[in-house]
């Protein structure tokens, strides 16, 4: 069984990641045309790759679920998937997983409160994006009622 972490921008999602690797859970490296952040390493939280590669992987069928969010592209791979046990994904890329991926995995939604979720943006540094940017985007993904999770959970601190 794998673990998909859903939630909106600094609800935890990397931090639980990390912590769950250091529990002996291989973490998912899905692919992303974003910049990295500073603290970020290619191949260990993303592989970043251009624009155009990114097209040419989409058109040769490597991704089993992909998504546009913010002006960046995201893709999981099927290689992607099967080295993980646990993978962060938005909630557009969960609608998007096929069901025989969709029926390996429990779904854990962080929905961690707006406040919280502005304090660790404002701490963040991401040269790459505005926090309003940010909170426009999650309200957008998530504006209808959200259901598809098996544990949903609202403690910032799991």
């Amino acid at each position: 069984m794998k673990i998909i972490l859903v939630g909106k921008a600094a609800s935890g999602k990397d931090f639980l990641k990390h912590r769950l690797h250091k529990k002996g859970f291989t973490i998912g490296v899905s692919h992303t045309t974003r910049s990295p952040r500073n603290s970020e390493i290619d191949g260990e939280d993303y592989h970043f790759v251009t624009e155009n590669k990114f097209k040419e992987m989409i058109v040769n069928g490597d991704f089993i679920e992909y998504m546009e969010f913010n002006g960046w592209y995201y893709g999981q791979t099927e290689t992607d998937f099967n080295n993980a046990d646990i993978m962060i994904m938005s909630k557009d890329g969960l609608d998007m997983l096929p069901q025989q991926y969709r029926d390996q995995c429990i779904v854990l939604y962080l929905d961690i409160d707006r406040m919280t979720r502005i304090e660790r943006l404002n701490m963040r540094d991401d040269a790459n994006d505005t926090i309003q940017r940010r909170l426009d985007a999650d309200e957008e993904q998530f504006k209808d009622d959200f259901k598809d999770f098996e544990i949903r959970i609202t403690n910032p601190n799991f």
